[in-house]
């Protein structure tokens, strides 16, 4: 019941060959298994050169035979397949890349980091797009040569777009103190230091006093939401502590 791409090779009357783009085997995709309604036209579904999720149905490993479904594939099945494929196909091409720029062999690029990073987060190019956020740090971390992992690095941070996302919320501080303004501006500094994952960012600034924003950019909203919980708590206590008073509100 694997899910596998393949690509039509050719079409006949009982059904389609296919190449196994992953294995580069072929396999063959009957008429009975490309619709569960009634198939007059095989190229009304498939046709030469187009690629497809197929699902295994059985291998015959002495004759080398497999056997093969489309209608049996379903759009939610078909649709995260064909994304694991294109993460897979991303993460080869930025090896390739990797070992073209050192001059090393791409060969010696998967055993001595491909492999590791794979094993070290289950998805290759889930430790590459990790590398191009944090650094060649994450790469370091989990045993990858520091040449290559520095290339990788380079390449990763080069080739892949992180998507971030951007809250905001507004603090208003006050203290009459005779250091009011200093102590509001410890409290700014707090927040903006709180400690955070790498790769997110947490920016204080004046709007008007007594009025602050706090901008808070991070790869998801929910790491986005607790990083600006964070960063208003301290500086809101912060205040307090001194002797001052303030509120915050989070803004849409």
């Amino acid at each position: 019941g694997d899910l596998v791409i393949a690509t039509i090779k050719s079409i006949t009357s009982y059904g389609a060959y296919v190449v196994l783009d992953e294995y580069g085997k072929e396999g063959l995709l009957h008429i009975s298994e490309i619709s569960s309604g009634w198939v007059r036209n095989i190229r009304s579904f498939v046709r030469e050169g187009q690629k497809v999720v197929l699902k295994v149905l059985r291998v015959n490993t002495e004759k080398g035979h497999v056997d093969l479904s489309l209608r049996r594939v379903t759009k939610r099945e078909r649709r995260e397949k064909i994304l694991v494929w294109k993460r897979e196909r991303k993460a080869e091409s930025l090896l390739r890349s990797a070992s073209k720029k050192s001059k090393i062999p791409i060969k010696e690029i998967y055993e001595k980091a491909g492999s590791i990073i794979e094993e070290a987060f289950g998805d290759l190019y889930e430790g590459l797009e990790k590398t191009a956020r944090e650094g060649v740090d994450v790469l370091l971390e989990i045993g990858v040569p520091k040449e290559i992992a520095t290339t990788i690095a380079e390449v990763a941070k080069e080739k892949i777009k992180i998507s971030m996302v951007k809250i905001k919320g507004t603090l208003e501080l006050q203290c009459t103190k005779p250091n009011g303004v200093v102590l509001i501006q410890e409290s700014l500094l707090n927040a903006q230091k709180i400690e955070k994952p790498r790769g997110t960012i947490v920016h204080v600034y004046v709007i008007s006093p007594p009025k602050y924003r706090i901008e808070v950019s991070a790869e998801d909203y929910r790491e986005a939401e607790r990083l600006l919980e964070k960063a208003s708590k301290t500086a809101l206590n912060h205040i307090t502590n001194v002797g001052g008073q303030g509120v915050f509100k989070r803004e849409k």
